[in-house]
């Protein structure tokens, strides 16, 4: 046990980190400055600043360890945890259309595009993370679609990973992380 001892102090810092990773119960509610100021609500305060007319908008990721990684992010607001399946079937269409544009630009078809799980997501707001696919990440768990168009809707708060393959899209749904599947 005492060797174990020093490890012990680590118990904490882990508990906190793993409650800043998950958005369950978030409500970053628009008319709350004080909630809005919440490092949950971050991305929703700047989809708010963005103007009307756009339905999706792109943010380099801030976190300083992904320096290769841009966000896509839909201007509108879901309720709660903000949901793939709150946004309506255009805006996601319009969203992961936008999202795959710029991956390609950025990437070619190496690209990879990762939508985190509710328990995983540190900013509540939906936005999906953009980057360069890391090799020998696929599995054979996938579903092939022609295009966003056909891309699942994942169930209960799940995660979804999405990269191309040969002409078509590869669909990971179920991972509660997929962004680490994707170039930091």
């Amino acid at each position: 046990m005492r060797r174990y001892a020093k490890y012990l102090c680590l118990l904490p810092l882990t508990a906190i980190l793993a409650l800043r990773a998950d958005v369950r119960g978030c409500h970053c509610d628009l008319n709350n400055p004080v909630e809005m100021a919440q490092k949950q609500c971050a991305l929703c305060a700047l989809a708010e600043k963005q103007p009307a007319y756009l339905t999706v908008f792109f943010l380099k990721d801030s976190n300083p360890t992904k320096p290769d990684r841009l966000l896509a992010l839909p201007r509108v607001h879901g309720p709660g945890e903000h949901l793939l399946s709150s946004l309506s079937p255009e805006t996601r269409l319009e969203l992961w259309s936008a999202a795959i544009a710029r991956a390609q630009e950025a990437w070619g078809d190496q690209w990879g595009i990762a939508f985190n799980g509710v328990e995983k997501r540190t900013q509540c707001h939906t936005h999906l993370h953009i980057g360069k696919l890391l090799p020998g990440t696929e599995n054979d768990r996938f579903t092939v679609v022609s295009g966003p168009a056909d891309i699942p809707v994942p169930p209960d708060g799940t995660g979804i990973l999405i990269h191309p393959v040969d002409g078509k899209l590869h669909v990971h749904l179920g991972d509660a992380a997929p962004e680490l599947r994707l170039m930091r």
